[in-house]
């Protein structure tokens, strides 16, 4: 009997060693973990107002631009989502109140002053996009993370010159 109840406890502490080795395989730091949810929330951002661009926009540059940002942000947060669920990690599934404030105001415009507003805001959400995925890029320790920001980030400077020339030629 002796015998049994030591080959149950080694097996349960092999159990417990195991689990805690995998736990810890799958815990981000949490720089890691703050980016991922700062891209998630980004990503939302821009899909939503890329899709209100298509349909308030004035100029054709502009609706294309918001029908670039929804596709291109779309894909990113699909391979996002695919990482955080292979890292256990929970992103969130809707805006934060500031984000959906942003929204919220430029639902309310059209024509040529959302063209201003949205573009204006684009170059903004670009400039700190592209320096977040530039630091990630440098320093989150998970690898996938790692990568997939590096892999963002000419996509998003991109997005950031496309926003400035846009921009420019909509002032004329």
């Amino acid at each position: 009997m002796k015998k049994i109840v030591t080959s149950v406890s080694v097996i349960g502490f092999l159990l417990v060693a195991v689990m805690f080795a995998y736990a810890a395989q799958t815990r981000l730091a949490p720089k890691d973990g703050r980016f991922m949810h700062n891209a998630a929330i980004g990503g939302m951002l821009e899909v939503q107002l890329g899709k209100l661009a298509e349909q308030k926009a004035e100029s054709k540059d502009v609706k294309d631009f918001g029908a670039r940002m929804a596709a291109d942000h779309g894909k990113a947060n699909a391979e996002l989502e695919q990482i955080a669920k292979r890292k256990g990690v929970t992103l969130p599934a809707k805006l934060d109140p500031k984000h959906q404030k942003n929204v919220d105001r430029l639902s309310k415009l059209s024509g040529a002053k959302f063209d201003r507003v949205y573009m204006a805001e684009m170059v903004k959400d670009h400039r700190h996009d592209a320096a977040a995925f530039e630091w990630a890029s440098r320093h989150v320790k998970d690898p996938d993370v790692k990568n997939f920001a590096a892999k963002t980030l000419p996509v998003v400077e991109d997005h950031l010159k496309m926003a400035k020339d846009i921009k420019r030629k909509i002032k004329k």
